[in-house]
């Protein structure tokens, strides 16, 4: 059990490693999950795909299904955009992820490598137990106003259900500044390493939703201990579908991953 006590902590000291075909995520490895917000179409997803790979990323994101908080924004193309994922997964040989909305989607979902529970759905605890029931590796993103307690229960349940590859997200939280879409909470990396042995991903995206802070909270999150980033890539962000102001091209990925290669190797001095 996740007992929210340094205690636990201590009888759990290994760090648990989720191991997806050659990527390791955990311990002292630094990952790197990038893709389009959405998945819009076969040429888009197969070059963001084979882009990212060349640059350094081990996983590849793509969202099929969109939970929008306006009905009227582009929300995916469902199982057509799990296909095109599976396509860009053959052509690069890259793990994918992609996020899980609904318990019926399950079966669509079987060639996926890791399935994101993403904030909406932190405590959707029907869907935390269903996919707690499997062995696919789970992504769980922390929800807008949720608390780290929160977060790590909501975890538990899917632990509770015997599947053990869990990995944190921390994409930021809601508050009152609104200058950014979110706040990203970088204390929750270290809080979270000092309270549970599963891996924690940081995701700058989402919780700043400015392009220009992507790489400053990415170097950030790898300095504050995280295993590994999840970035929003798209090949020409300013036509992108959903979460364009956000999304940075394969190029400045390279960046991101040269210097948090950099930062990575001070902390294991």
């Amino acid at each position: 059990r996740i007992i929210l006590e340094k205690s636990y902590r201590k009888n759990h000291h290994l760090d648990t490693i989720i191991k997806i075909g050659d990527v390791s995520i955990g311990g002292d490895n630094l990952v790197f999950i990038a893709g389009p917000c959405s998945v819009e179409n076969e040429d888009q997803i197969v070059e963001v795909a084979s882009k990212i790979k060349e640059y350094g990323a081990h996983i590849l994101r793509g969202g099929a299904f969109k939970p929008r908080t306006s009905p009227y924004d582009f929300q995916g193309h469902g199982a057509y955009g799990v296909k095109l994922l599976e396509i860009a997964k053959k052509e690069t040989n890259l793990p994918i992820i992609s996020e899980i909305t609904a318990i019926k989607h399950l079966d669509l979902f079987e060639n996926v490598d890791i399935l994101q529970i993403g904030a909406r759905n932190m405590q959707n605890f029907e869907l935390l137990k269903e996919v707690g029931s499997m062995s696919k590796p789970v992504l769980l993103k922390r929800g807008f106003s949720n608390t780290l307690k929160e977060f790590l229960l909501s975890a538990e349940y899917i632990l509770n259900q015997g599947n053990k590859n869990v990995i944190l997200c921390e994409r930021g939280i809601r508050t009152f500044e609104d200058w950014t879409r979110n706040t990203m909470d970088i204390s929750a990396i270290p809080i979270l390493k000092e309270l549970s042995h599963l891996p924690i991903i940081a995701d700058p995206s989402h919780a700043t939703g400015r392009r220009e802070l992507v790489k400053p909270m990415s170097l950030a999150s790898v300095a504050a201990g995280c295993h590994g980033l999840m970035i929003e890539v798209h090949n020409n962000p300013e036509k992108a579908l959903s979460d364009k102001d956000q999304a940075i091209t394969p190029n400045k990925l390279k960046g991101i991953i040269d210097k948090a290669k950099e930062i990575k190797s001070i902390l294991d001095i």
